[in-house]
């Protein structure tokens, strides 16, 4: 895994810069080199408002990369956007377990070889059944070189390639990692031991099964920009796309034919905002649903919501968190790291512009998942301390760090204004460069950074693949690798029992509150809101779209 993950992250980046630049199939005649501005957008082309009963509008503050499953990265709104139409085979739920979605079991015997079970009832749209066969036939598609998808880490199955061409052959019609036994079972062969969580988070929450009946026409080069993707007449899940624009609205049809039963709501929109937009959005009934994943509402509108009588609002757990990346190769002495952290007033940070809707803790881990290790005791602000340790480095304070941060995110812009102002008390000159969230992921990718602060959703069932790849030393965000931490790490694969888990993860957040090559200045619990005009709708962090075809109007 080390390997991969050293050279993956430029990898991953680049893909994030395509899908954000490069969207097609709207009707908004962007092809056609029209602006991308709101104030194009025909009242023709957008989403109808949530006033017609049969019509809901979920809003986000995320644009959309693209919509076909075989190109896109796997960021939030991404992932949910084609989730709706082909489903994956495990989803979590608002509890973190992992519900059944096209599987209804995953089984493993010695973490390498996982029986997959699709559902018997699981049919596509036009009545064909799900197999195994397009489960097969869709992580070979994955896995293709021509389509070169390196998002997934497909390397860890037998019969991909390494790291550094984490692929199968060209023209490969079977690959030795997965095995079909019959129509409706499928076997994954891992090439090391894995954690079951491991497998259904990184693997089952994120293969969106495709009809192979459909498309196995087509070559893996037709496959990338084929048309078919961008108003399927086939699926598996709740809705079919009608339309998109990749900066202002994604809109779907229910499909009649679900096999988990037909939508009660026949029009669905995922309306692309501006985080200002929001509080109006919710006000006026234009927004019915914003989701704490994927809505960035900002803190100073989260009273004004709260006050609304025809809205009910939701907290989510606090999973995301505001991470700061540090790029240790630029500030090599920990000393100057742990510093930084000493100099700043979290817990201010989190009641004045947070009104305490979080927590704050050191390393990844949040209390909302079963390894958080409740005895680490966060840095405390402690200014005196912070200039001691730099006294020791022999820093001078002529040194001006850059630190990047989201401009979209203007709870966090004004966060780090509090943050630079308390480093300058202490000697640290930090000059703030907002750039826009394309344009931060560009930079992680290169080392022309002392830190950035990016939000982070850490995976609580399974931190893993994220945390491994964070600390991937050269090449990765932080360009830090620590062999006790890297053991740690392995033996999270392999352990017996929740608390055994938990006490490597603990050596690992242990270790980088000592080391301090990324620090979180938060954990969010972010609000979310539904329209009181709808029922069964699950508004938190994971799970809400799980029973999207269970949602109906209050009659």
């Amino acid at each position: 895994m080390r390997k991969f993950i050293n050279k993956a992250v430029s990898l991953v980046l680049a893909s994030v810069m395509v899908f954000s630049l490069a969207g097609c199939g709207s009707s908004n005649g962007q092809e056609n080199g029209q602006s991308e501005d709101s104030s194009t957008q025909t009242e023709e082309s957008s989403p109808q408002a949530a006033s017609n009963e049969s019509i809901v509008n979920v809003g986000v503050t995320d644009s959309l990369g693209g919509v076909n499953p075989l190109m896109m990265d796997q960021t939030n709104i991404n992932k949910y956007a084609a989730e709706l139409q082909f489903l994956p085979l495990m989803e979590l739920d608002k509890d973190l377990n992992f519900e059944p979605m096209l599987a209804d079991s995953i089984t493993t015997e010695d973490n390498m070889n996982f029986i997959v079970h699709i559902d018997e009832n699981a049919t596509w749209s036009d009545g064909t059944p799900v197999t195994a066969q397009d489960v097969e036939f869709t992580f070979l598609r994955l896995a293709s070189p021509t389509i070169a998808n390196s998002t997934m880490m497909l390397y860890r199955f037998k019969g991909v390639g390494d790291a550094d061409f984490p692929f199968v052959e060209e023209g490969a019609t079977s690959v030795e990692g997965v095995t079909v036994i019959d129509d409706k079972t499928v076997q994954f062969t891992t090439k090391d031991p894995i954690a079951l969580t491991t497998f259904q988070s990184t693997y089952a929450c994120y293969i969106l099964t495709l009809p192979k009946h459909i498309l196995e026409q087509y070559s893996d080069e037709e496959l990338m920009t084929l048309d078919w993707f961008n108003h399927p007449d086939v699926v598996s899940g709740p809705y079919m796309l009608t339309d998109y624009d990749v900066n202002h609205y994604i809109s779907y049809t229910a499909n009649t034919n679900y096999w988990k039963g037909t939508p009660n709501i026949e029009k669905l929109n995922i309306k692309i905002v501006d985080s200002s937009q929001v509080y109006a959005g919710l006000q006026s009934g234009e927004i019915d649903v914003a989701l704490p994943s994927m809505t960035a509402i900002p803190q100073k509108d989260y009273e004004n919501i709260e006050a609304l009588e025809n809205i009910e609002v939701v907290y989510g757990a606090p999973v995301t968190n505001q991470s700061v990346f540090i790029q240790t190769a630029n500030i090599t002495d920990p000393r100057v790291r742990q510093a930084l952290v000493y100099a700043i007033d979290r817990n201010q940070i989190l009641e004045q512009l947070m009104n305490g809707h979080g927590e704050v803790v050191d390393g990844f881990l949040s209390s909302a998942g079963p390894f958080y290790d409740e005895s680490i005791t966060p840095i405390s602000y402690d200014p005196e301390k912070a200039k001691e340790l730099l006294a020791e480095a022999g820093w001078d304070g002529s040194q001006t760090l850059r630190f990047y941060v989201n401009s979209g995110d203007g709870t966090f812009v004004d966060a780090a204004q509090v943050m630079v102002a308390q480093w300058a008390q202490v000697g640290i000159k930090v000059e703030v460069q907002t750039v826009d969230l394309a344009t931060l992921m560009s930079t992680a990718g290169t080392t022309d950074y002392d830190m950035f602060a990016v939000q982070y959703t850490y995976v609580p069932l399974d931190p893993y693949p994220d945390v491994a790849w964070l600390l991937g030393g050269e090449g990765s965000w932080t360009s830090y690798s620590n062999e006790e931490i890297n053991t740690a790490l392995e033996k999270t694969q392999t352990a017996g029992s929740t608390e055994e888990i938990k006490g490597y993860y603990s050596i690992v957040d242990k270790k980088v509150q000592e080391d301090v090559p990324m620090f979180s200045a938060y954990i969010i619990s972010a609000q979310g809101a539904v329209n009181k005009r709808l029922t069964n709708v699950n508004v938190d962090v994971y799970g809400f779209f799980n029973n999207i075809h269970e949602w109906d109007i209050a009659k």
